[in-house]
């Protein structure tokens, strides 16, 4: 199948929960260069020494995040790299940049092993031929943030500061600055809407952006804060008073206008790597320290080799690649090994799977063994091949990422390891598609001929399909009318195995499995404005690509499936994971209806909602400020009114961070409600209402969210393209966005949901006799606990009381501390203390629970689900005690989720049959968290509500029957918020 750009890996969009960081690696660079001495490596005298300042710097940003504060590390992670070249913006003004002096002479060296320590580190370094590292954090910024995730670049460099937003901040490291809206206008006069205007009129000495002669940062500040932006200015230039202000202003307009088209970033980069994979993922020791060995980096090699527990004495320095240095490149000297045995990985694959793998990858992957179908006769003997080996590999390639729009451009078939064909279905004349003028290329099967030959074979129980992420490749096919039954799915295979350990992408498990790092596709397919769809490739070329992809997937297959049944791992497979492919295929391919107008008038009542709310927060506060900046509304909340618990972060500005104003709402203050109330709303119009009619397809005018597996080590699901799983619901207006999601005319939506699923789960698995009666007895479990708790009786029990334990039962299944108790009932920490030391005495169970599980994952690694899901977590042992309680409060909580996952997949997989079998029209379309949404004629309302629920109560047997019952409560209305 085609491939997101350069990567086969596969990738899961960024969500509010999410934190991007960016790092502006000249920014580090040239900071490490002269921030510290020279350095040189022994015995050779290669200079290192901005090597390692970069080492040093990009390690602290790992550990410790962009400021150190508590719940700003990353969740993805990049350095982006200036590419060395010509960009676009000299091929419009040749003169850009070009007064700057080369790099240093001992700097040179170094700027190519920077980028492979970056990768030693296994964090992306993203450079891209063309652009800037600017434009491509900019795109990423951009992406990101559109996502709901939140950014942070890590540079000092003022041209980036035009991509500041509520969702987009930036750390100046040498400054141990943070900046915000407040500081970009402290900078520029403007907010960073505006930098762009005021910096075309300034323009830059340092890249030789002209600008207007006369007009600096001051000058330029006024004159859009007055006119607006810079082309109202150009056409009322005449108007200004000052006359050789107003001369220059109109005779160097067109050099404004130029400035402006070089200042601005460029926000639309055909990146060839997703920000979604820029996951932070495990360091991988031995990597990291052979690379820091070659350096002759003693000091860090000790310190990452204590953290990620890898053995100095067992490595090697690895070969680098040094370029633009003279010298013979000599192996450093070791560094000493200080540190003890730090405790190894516990993860592995074992010996018989190791044995396969090595004979597998002993069978060249060589692409001249790779055939070019170009006739019926060939593609029958392959075909042939396939039933009479039993099984066959196939891969899809597209001219699209979307599987729903996605066209068929060819397919590629191995039964065979190191043998593999490809079918070319559509491939055009490389000048133009079929619409512009090119026309088919010769030597390709038509495509109705070439399905009508496949389809019986893909859809024959005789010949088993494998695949990577089937759920793809089942889409696409679906839509020419194939059905690919049976199937294995070389990624589920994995992710079932192994989930935790790393990614289960093709990439990553070919490197890992096969030692082999198949085609990027920017070779095949180019990068950047000279990228070509895949339906453009020369027939050789795409041989090649898409052959591989088949034979790799083929020899992944070979060695993860026995290790299934060997690792007794058989039912989580066959139940859990591979028929998820077919049903969530089909949700896909039906999509949900939503409401244009109402999302309209949402967009409207939001905004309208938001002056509203912000002229009432001018009126309480005493005074208009710009309610969007931090540094502006900490000084009213706490300096003016001087309300309680505030607090400074170290940039000396006061905190009002979500947490801050929540805490302050929750005691009664007006002004800091209203403050989250505004926000609310600016999110919800920005994020939902204004994003969502974007995502309605075309062709069916439903809108088809794409469902991830393989994303989480839990087992739960995620989705994007739009994301439904993170839309809001705590409060009205968010609600209200679920009020657009419509059934067709004459039918209605069922929502069905488990009733506290996760607490009943660990009711059951740690056996706790009063949660479990209470479950059984259908009590206000929260009110229980709080009676169990506090003494108190249920009947006429205070709200604020119930409150407390429901905060306490939520938070203890996921590791809550007394701290995060504290700041979420706006407590002492020591009465938080108290209630976790009371809730444990009360319920003992659970505390056992705990140790037990923490025992467990100690001892062997992983933890497992009520199903045998496993959940891995290699890294538990750690020296790190802030890493290994990270990782113990992990393996806490993944049985109990993992577990609730579990069985609203063994409900969702049973679904269709059983509405078919009884004569129901229902189709199941949307799964979020514990809730399934489903479309149905009207008429079939109630039957259906009684057979979903009933299905989904007893989703665990036979297997398995939870000492607690299961509750599922399910309306039918219009529309999905009525529906519940």
């Amino acid at each position: 199948m085609i491939q997101p750009m350069s990567t086969h890996s596969l990738a899961q969009a960024l969500t509010e929960n999410d934190h991007l960081i960016l790092i502006d690696g000249s920014t580090f660079i040239f900071r490490a260069y002269h921030a510290l001495p020279p350095l040189t490596r022994k015995p050779d005298g290669l200079p290192i020494g901005a090597v390692s300042g970069f080492c040093n710097m990009l390690w602290k940003m790992m550990q410790e995040g962009p400021t150190k504060e508590k719940g700003d590390e990353p969740t993805h992670f990049a350095v982006i790299f200036d590419k060395s070249g010509k960009t676009f913006r000299n091929d419009f003004y040749p003169e850009y940049k070009a007064h700057r002096p080369p790099p240093p002479e001992d700097l040179r060296p170094q700027f190519g092993l920077i980028r492979q320590a970056t990768r030693a580190f296994g964090v992306p370094a993203i450079e891209q031929q063309g652009y800037e590292a600017d434009d491509l954090i900019a795109t990423y910024a951009r992406q990101a943030a559109a996502q709901g995730a939140r950014v942070t670049i890590v540079s000092g460099d003022k041209d980036l500061m035009q991509l500041v937003t509520d969702k987009i901040g930036m750390v100046d490291t040498m400054k141990n600055k943070v900046i915000g809206k407040p500081e970009v206008f402290e900078k520029f006069g403007v907010g960073p809407e505006k930098v762009v205007e005021v910096q075309s009129l300034a323009g830059d000495s340092v890249d030789n952006v002209p600008g207007v002669p006369g007009i600096g940062l001051k000058t330029a500040a006024l004159l859009i804060n007055e006119f607006g932006d810079l082309e109202a200015l150009l056409e009322q230039a005449g108007t200004i008073k000052q006359k050789k202000r107003r001369e220059n202003l109109i005779e160097f307009a067109d050099q404004a206008r130029v400035s402006k088209r070089l200042v601005q970033l460029e926000e639309n980069v055909p990146v060839e790597t997703p920000v979604e994979n820029f996951s932070v993922c495990d360091v991988d020791g031995p990597q990291a320290v052979g690379f820091l060995k070659a350096m002759g980096l003693t000091s860090l090699t000790k310190k990452v080799a204590d953290i990620t527990g890898a053995v100095l004495e067992n490595i090697e320095p690895i070969e680098v690649t040094v370029e633009g240095w003279e010298s013979p490149v000599k192996p450093a000297a070791q560094a000493e090994d200080t540190s003890g045995q730090p405790e190894d990985k516990m993860w592995s694959a074992g010996p018989v799977a190791e044995k396969i793998a090595s004979e597998i990858s002993a069978i060249p992957i060589d692409s001249s063994a790779y055939e070019t179908i170009s006739s019926v006769e060939r593609l029958q003997e392959w075909i042939a091949q396939a039933y009479e080996v039993g099984y066959v590999a196939v891969d899809t390639e597209t001219d699209a990422l979307n599987a729903m729009e996605a066209g068929l451009v060819g397919v590629s078939l191995s039964s065979v390891p190191g043998k593999a064909c490809y079918i070319p279905l559509a491939h055009v004349d490389g000048d133009g598609d079929l619409l512009g003028g090119g026309g088919l290329l010769e030597g390709q099967i038509p495509l109705k001929d070439a399905i009508a030959l496949l389809k019986p074979m893909l859809e024959d129980p005789a010949v088993l399909k494998i695949a990577q992420n089937m759920k793809y490749d089942w889409l696409v096919l679906a839509r020419y009318g194939v059905e690919v039954a049976p199937f294995d799915d070389t990624m589920l295979l994995s992710y079932t195995l192994d989930a935790g350990v790393g990614g289960n992408g093709m990439d990553e498990l070919s490197q890992r499995w096969l030692n082999h790092t198949p085609i990027p596709f920017k070779e095949v397919c180019g990068s950047g404005k000279s990228q070509i769809s895949f339906d453009k490739v020369p027939l050789e070329k795409a041989t090649a690509y898409a052959a591989e992809d088949a034979d790799v997937t083929l020899r992944l297959w070979e060695i993860l499936k026995p290790r299934i049944a060997a690792e007794q791992m058989s039912v989580v497979y066959e139940r859990l994971e591979r028929p998820m492919v077919e049903t969530l295929a089909k949700m896909e391919r039906r999509g949900i209806s939503i409401d244009r107008q109402m999302l309209s008038l949402l967009s409207g009542d939001f905004a309208q909602g938001a002056a509203r709310l912000e002229a009432e927060i001018h009126d309480v506060a005493g005074e208009i400020f710009n309610v969007g900046s931090p540094k502006q509304l900490g000084e009213i909340l706490f300096g003016k009114m001087g309300l309680p618990g505030g607090k400074k972060t170290k940039t000396g500005a006061w905190s009002t961070s979500a947490s801050v104003l929540d805490d302050l709402a929750a005691q009664g203050h007006e002004l800091p409600s209203k403050i989250v109330e505004w926000r609310q709303l600016s999110k919800l119009k920005s994020t939902y209402t204004d994003a969502l009619p974007g995502f309605i397809n075309q062709e069916t005018g439903r809108v088809h969210t794409s469902f991830s597996l393989a994303a989480t080590t839990t087992g739960r699901l995620s989705s994007s393209e739009p994301n439904i799983q993170n839309i809001p619901i705590r409060t009205a207006e968010g609600r209200k966005i679920r009020q657009a999601f419509i059934a067709q005319k004459g039918k209605v939506l069922i929502s069905a949901d488990y009733s506290q699923i996760e607490l009943r789960v660990l009711a059951h698995m740690a056996d706790i006799p009063q949660l479990k009666q209470a479950f059984a007895d259908g009590l206000d479990i929260h009110a229980m606990t709080a009676s169990e708790m506090f003494g108190v009786p249920i009947e006429g029990m205070d709200s604020s009381v119930r409150r407390r334990a429901k905060a306490i039962n939520f938070g203890i299944i996921y590791g809550i501390s007394a701290f995060g108790l504290a700041n979420q009932l706006s407590i002492s920490r020591g009465e938080a203390g108290d209630y976790i030391k009371t809730y444990f005495e009360r319920f003992p169970g659970i505390k056992e629970y705990m140790e037990e599980t923490k025992k467990f994952v100690h001892a062997n690694g992983y933890v497992e689900t009520i199903f045998g899901r496993r959940a891995h977590y290699p890294d538990v042992n750690t020296k790190n005690p802030n890493m290994r309680q990270f990782y113990e409060r992990a393996a806490i909580n993944a049985p109990i989720q993992g577990s609730a996952a579990d069985i609203i997949r063994r409900a969702m997989v049973r679904m269709d049959e059983v509405l078919e079998t009884a004569g129901l029209d229902a189709q199941m379309l949307l799964q979020v968290h514990d809730e399934l949404i489903f479309e149905l004629p009207e008429e079939q309302a109630e039957d259906t509500k009684k057979l979903v629920v009933s299905t989904m109560e007893k989703a665990t047997e036979p297997a398995l029957q939870l000492s607690v019952p299961l509750k599922v409560e399910a309306e039918a209305a219009t529309n999905w918020e009525e529906a519940h």
